[in-house]
């Protein structure tokens, strides 16, 4: 087998052409097409709520997928990341470890009340499986989940995640899986009753990849209060809206209430780490407190993640990220959806959001892909919605200064200006 030479400096080349090669003949030809689509922009350096790409160029980051509630590479992260790094990256898992211990404590500390286990992972979809497991050993066999909801592409998750176009390739998939309506809990209700005892609902207090779907008010509450009258485990999948991402600590919170499993993720490594964990009662917890080796992995509770947990935390909490989202939410919503209506009036079916996780739906198919790269163009970064793609995205982090508002709010006015001018030629912009 032979090697693709990268030319240039010691760190290989980073031109578009050459990055795109490897990517089609060395990773995903898919992957290497979006690139193209997706303006063949390059990145290479991030601090704070910016991105570096070729000669120079920034973008202001407001993707991520919810990653980046503190910004990227956040001071109180790096250097408890570089400490660690410099002392004992990954553990033995044998000893002790002290990171570990200290960054569940503190995850501890700001979930709801009641949930004091703490199992860590890498990545989103290993704290649904572990949730999934976890509800097996209490004898919720029954995996109701909602249309339109999405909780990761591992074989478990993907069961859960309502999305035909992901699980339709992969089937058959886990068995005693029924998905309802997001929102309505007489649906709910109705199912779990024909279950009692052996049904575990998974969802989120609000959906993202659906497109910033809210759910009615009230809804969780009744969730929890169906879940208690039918014996059903209830698990919120917190990671992306957790953490201060809808304006408070978690969407529970907003709700008032508590799951018995709180999944979270994203934002918990502080954009500098990848790093989820799952988060639950000391009853639903008990089987893995009893066997510490019937559910692990290599990485999970790694000292280095660990160290990022504890930057993230202290960072969220040190800097008032929570209150600053939802103040800095709501401003950006009222002027997004200004904007928006100024320039496609009709078209847009709705401008919805909770903190910094902001939904712009349009009525014209392909209006917010089309948006999205114009955005790009005009060196903004959003995000598509994987299940609804009628729906552009925003998820900026909670320390954007006003100058970097401003440059948001002047560049997707003008990326709107450019879209209507293709879609409606007819009607004078603005």
């Amino acid at each position: 087998m032979t090697t693709v030479e990268s030319p240039g400096t010691a760190a290989g080349a980073t031109d578009a052409d050459t990055l795109i090669g490897l990517y089609r003949t060395r990773m995903n030809k898919g992957r290497a097409t979006l690139g193209e689509l997706f303006g063949r922009h390059v990145e290479l350096a991030s601090d704070g709520v910016w991105v570096t790409g070729e000669e120079g160029r920034r973008f202001l980051n407001c993707g991520g997928y919810g990653v980046f509630i503190t910004g990227a590479r956040h001071p109180a992260v790096v250097s408890r990341v570089a400490e660690q790094l410099a002392r004992h990256p990954v553990g033995t898992r044998l000893f002790l470890e002290p990171q570990a211990a200290y960054a569940a404590d503190a995850l501890v500390a700001h979930t709801p009340e009641g949930l004091e286990r703490v199992h860590f992972a890498c990545g989103g979809a290993e704290v649904v499986e572990a949730a999934i497991k976890l509800a097996r050993t209490q004898g919720r066999t029954r995996l109701v989940a909602t249309e339109g909801g999405y909780h990761g592409k591992t074989m478990g998750a993907l069961s859960l995640t309502g999305k035909d176009v992901f699980q339709d390739p992969f089937r058959p998939l886990l068995p005693g899986v029924e998905h309802v309506p997001y929102g309505d809990a007489a649906a709910l209700e109705r199912l779990v009753a024909r279950m009692p005892g052996e049904a575990c609902v998974v969802l989120e207090p609000v959906q993202g990849e659906a497109g910033v779907i809210i759910p009615p008010a009230g809804y969780l509450r009744e969730v929890r209060r169906i879940c208690d009258t039918h014996g059903a485990l209830l698990v919120l999948d917190e990671i992306q809206t957790g953490l201060g991402r809808l304006g408070a600590w978690w969407g529970a919170d907003l709700a008032g209430i508590a799951p018995d499993i709180l999944l979270t993720g994203k934002a918990l490594g502080g954009g500098v780490m990848p790093v989820s964990a799952l988060v639950a009662t000391p009853e639903v917890f008990s089987v893995f407190d009893k066997d510490p080796y019937l559910h692990t992995s290599t990485f999970s509770g790694s000292p280095l993640a660990m160290a990022a947990v504890r930057g993230a935390l202290a960072a969220i909490e040190d800097d008032g990220l929570v209150d600053r989202a939802r103040a800095l939410g709501a401003q950006l919503l009222a002027e997004l959806r200004t904007i928006a209506v100024r320039h496609f009036g009709a078209a847009v079916a709705d401008v919805r959001g909770q903190g910094l996780l902001i939904g712009i739906e349009f009525t014209e198919p392909g209006l917010a892909g089309e948006l999205l790269i114009e955005l790009l163009e005009q060196g903004v970064i959003a995000n598509h919605s994987l299940n609804s793609h009628m729906v552009l995205r925003f998820t900026p982090p909670a320390v954007l200064a006003p100058s970097d508002v401003t440059f948001l709010y002047e560049a997707f006015d003008r990326a709107c200006r450019a879209q209507a001018a293709q879609y409606f030629p007819s009607v004078p912009t603005h």
